[in-house]
């Protein structure tokens, strides 16, 4: 079967990621599998390897200072629908914007919902809403998900769960990534570390606060943010954000995005990971810092529940993440990692590329509608 793959972005974003290993997968079990993204800037490959039997197709996407974000969403569905052509069987968009591309060029398409958006302005609303009720094939990677999709547009999506890529993340923690943590270490000292970079689903606020709750216990304790890279702006929570650590005196080491191959050892280093984001669709680095041994603090949401289960520390509000944070910094309270680790490793590519495939010879005999 030939699959085209379509994303976004080239950068480290967790559809980004899901795309990449998910077409990793699937090439290694026969088929012939095609990236297509959008490469802003200087941008011409993804930011990691890929795997040669994946073929990449990355689309210029020039940068233009002070353009507005709608404009950019907008150029970005027109750029990428003007180049995509393909002779693919299936064509799998992973988001809102290359399901809007691939629809204006032509093609039918199946799209994975990682989550639902609540935009304001009107062109994103539309962009999304385009994006749920114009593809011939939905997937979501949590029931909890594909509840919302099937309460909130009437659509029954084909859940697929994430993969894992849990081996890497265990590695970090072992003897072979001994060198890298302590690299880390010296750098950070201990660390609470949150990724996906500063914005509001991410509850980068909530979790700026519950920080500060905790550090007179911990005076040496650093909060350091990794990744976010976007397409979209958020400078006003950035502000309010950087306004606020003012006002708790706390300045939090800010990454930004982090090479791939210095991630897993990152992740593996830090003291407790702080995954409180708003909305999410399957919670990919919380599972990784789970295969490292990391105890997580993760928000009260129900597909967070049911991903991890009993495996992760849960909070609902501020008072409540600090409380979580306090447990799993103090090493008497802290769980034994090995359920967190047994359940990583039970989410695999391979498993998810089986899946997708039996979903896409199941479109193909609808008439792939």
């Amino acid at each position: 079967m030939k699959i085209a793959q379509v994303t976004y972005s080239t950068r480290p974003r967790g559809g980004v990621v899901h795309t990449l290993a998910l077409s990793e997968a699937l090439a290694a079990q026969g088929h012939e599998v095609e990236i297509w993204t959008l490469g802003r800037g200087d941008d011409t490959a993804f930011f990691r390897d890929v795997d040669p039997a994946v073929a990449v197709r990355v689309v210029p996407f020039e940068a233009r200072e002070g353009e507005g974000v709608g404009d950019r969403i907008e150029r970005s569905i027109t750029t990428m629908a003007s180049a995509f052509s393909t002779d693919a069987d299936v064509v799998h968009a992973q988001d809102c914007i290359s399901a809007n591309a691939v629809i204006s060029a032509g093609h039918a398409c199946v799209r994975t919902i990682h989550h639902l958006d609540a935009f304001t302005t009107p062109r994103l609303i539309e962009c999304h809403e385009t994006a749920i009720h114009r593809p011939a094939g939905r997937v979501c990677v949590s029931r909890a998900v594909a509840a919302e999709v099937e309460a909130e547009y009437g659509y029954t999506p084909t859940v697929i769960p994430n993969g894992v890529d849990a081996d890497r993340f265990a590695a970090a923690a072992g003897p072979a990534g001994d060198a890298q943590r302590t690299r880390w270490r010296s750098r950070l000292g201990d660390y609470v570390l949150a990724l996906g970079g500063i914005e509001q689903r991410k509850g980068s606020i909530d979790l700026l606060e519950a920080f500060a709750a905790v550090r007179a216990e911990h005076p040496d304790l650093r909060l350091v943010f990794g990744g976010g890279e976007t397409l979209f702006d958020y400078r006003p929570y950035r502000e309010e954000f950087d306004r606020r650590a003012d006002e708790l005196h706390i300045q939090p080491t800010v990454l930004g995005a982090v090479p791939d191959d210095d991630l897993p050892a990152l992740v593996a280093a830090a003291t407790t990971l702080g995954f409180v984001s708003t909305k999410e669709g399957f919670g990919l680095a919380a599972m990784e810092a789970l295969a490292a041994g990391v105890p997580v603090v993760a928000r009260d949401l129900p597909v967070l529940r049911e991903v991890f289960g009993g495996a992760v520390l849960y909070a609902s509000d501020v008072p409540g993440i600090a409380e979580a944070l306090s447990a799993s910094i103090d090493p008497l309270s802290r769980a034994d990692p090995a359920d967190g680790q047994r359940l990583a490793r039970s989410y695999s590519w391979s498993a998810a590329a089986r899946a997708h495939d039996h979903f896409y010879r199941s479109f193909l005999a609808r008439g792939g509608g």
